[in-house]
């Protein structure tokens, strides 16, 4: 049987589970992988873009709700401006006056983006960054999904054993999952950087860094 819809999926995964009682657990089974899947994974589909104008005299702007990571931030001036990043006390530190002008740094503050100097005009920035996947519905196919149907598959059957206290098939799955995620990350990175020798440090090796420190 195919995979090419959310309902299919559906249907494979009880196939999977070779049980009745678990129809109404396997949307939340779906979601709970795809929770994972968009925590873990940096795929094109999840690189966003988006644009607000700057209120004079305000120095704070909302982030979008579904923000993991901030790739670049740019006034689209003429010629374009792009913002450099500080910690919170850096930015006050390197821009101490609260007089204004054309915005050159910014920082990340709860759920707003904190912009120095204060913007003196209605400048238009663009964020681009890193959001979540898009979830898979009855109306909604994602790209990802259409890709790699089988990292669907094996992580809601990891989550329905989990929650069936089935730990050896939960884990058996789980390592299927996972080895799927790793073969979307190396196919992202071809895709990003191409296969020649030119070394380029790409997200996944800076989130391993980070977590070997």
């Amino acid at each position: 049987m195919s995979i090419g819809s959310y309902s299919e999926l559906k249907s494979s995964i009880a196939n999977f589970l070779a049980r009745g009682d678990l129809t109404e657990q396997i949307p939340m089974f779906i979601q709970l992988a795809e929770g994972r899947m968009s925590r873990e994974l940096e795929t094109r589909e999840q690189e966003k873009r988006s644009t607000a104008t700057l209120t004079s005299g305000d120095e704070y702007i909302a982030l979008p709700t579904d923000l993991r990571e901030v790739r670049e931030v740019k006034l689209n001036t003429d010629p374009v401006q792009v913002l450099t990043y500080y910690s919170p006390s850096s930015l006050d530190t390197s821009y101490a006056s609260s007089g204004g002008g054309r915005p050159e740094g910014f920082s990340i503050v709860g759920k707003e983006m904190k912009i120095r100097p204060v913007p003196d005009d209605a400048y238009t920035m663009e964020i681009v960054y890193i959001g979540s996947l898009e979830s898979i519905s009855d109306t909604a196919t994602p790209t990802l999904f259409l890709r790699s149907p089988d990292l669907y598959l094996y992580g809601a059957l990891a989550e329905a054993y989990a929650y069936l206290l089935d730990e050896a098939r939960a884990s058996q799955y789980d390592a299927k999952f996972t080895r799927g995620m790793e073969e979307v990350k190396i196919d992202e990175q071809r895709a990003h950087y191409g296969s020649s020798s030119l070394q380029i440090q790409s997200i996944y090796s800076r989130q391993n860094a980070v977590a070997e420190n």
